[in-house]
């Protein structure tokens, strides 16, 4: 088997053995399920991926669905919690999650009108989050928040994403090292200042020349394949590899994400050698 299906890498913490697999966020091939839910399946178990992220079943009976990830070896290891479900409906992500059977939930954007987010929002956020986190936790499962730029806005001494951070108090993040970098933020800096709140990690590279902003929004076509870009990926798996971060998803979205997910994962395999 490749070594993308097995445990990479193990560190010990105290004394639990902690394993680093390469993942897939499904979103990644939103276009292709869109025509073809188990030839795309079918496509990520050909990488020798067995790890992903998502939550939708695309149209698929969720007990079909289930059964195709499990005939091709596919566990879903998180799903994403939409915000207003988090705020106003946390049981309906606790039943979502236990249908999955997973360990995580993630939120990947904060409802925000006309593109304002502000010390309010954040600090609302931040209130939603740990509200919401700490019903899941009595279930067992994880809350992560996805920051995707517009948190690093300016506050106080740092930035809106640090005020969010320090007052985490059951909620973790799950890093998009792209989306951080995007909105102004130095992904590598963020992994040493708050080393016990990252839990999951994003994969995604920025190609060279690329300018960020805090607006959340970016052309997809900049995501290139893993290690080619201006974020310094080495550096970052390495790292994320030391704290135990358990599942790194590779997320690409762009049109050429077929032919750049398995070079992102001999990538993958070259770092964690």
């Amino acid at each position: 088997m490749k070594k993308a299906l097995l445990v990479l890498a193990f560190l010990m913490v105290g004394n639990i053995v902690i394993g680093q697999e390469i993942g897939l966020q499904l979103y990644s091939l939103r276009n292709q399920f869109k025509t073809d839910v188990p030839g795309t399946l079918d496509l990520i178990q050909s990488w020798g991926i067995t790890n992903i992220e998502g939550g939708d079943s695309y149209g698929v009976p969720l007990a079909e669905f289930k059964k195709m990830l499990k005939d091709r070896d596919l566990k879903m290891r998180s799903i994403q919690g939409g915000y207003m479900d988090l705020k106003s409906n946390v049981e309906k992500v606790i039943k979502d999650a236990k249908d999955y059977d997973v360990s995580y939930v993630m939120c990947a954007w904060i409802d925000h009108e006309g593109g304002r987010f502000d010390f309010e929002k954040a600090k609302e956020a931040t209130e939603v989050f740990n509200k919401a986190g700490k019903r899941l936790q009595e279930e067992g499962i994880t809350l992560v928040y996805h920051a995707h730029g517009y948190e690093f806005k300016n506050y106080e001494d740092g930035s809106l994403f640090d005020y969010m951070a320090k007052n985490a108090e059951h909620f973790g993040f799950e890093m998009d090292v792209y989306w951080v970098q995007h909105g102004g933020g130095n992904p590598m800096i963020l992994l040493n200042k708050y080393t016990d709140k990252f839990k999951l990690m994003h994969l995604k590279d920025m190609e060279h020349g690329m300018v960020g902003n805090v607006s959340g929004h970016s052309d997809v076509e900049t995501n290139v394949t893993l290690g080619t870009g201006q974020i310094d990926m080495d550096g970052l798996i390495k790292r994320a590899k030391e704290l135990g971060i358990e599942y790194m998803f590779i997320e690409d979205e762009s049109s050429r994400v077929v032919e750049q997910v398995p070079q992102s994962v001999t990538y993958f395999e070259s770092i964690m050698d």
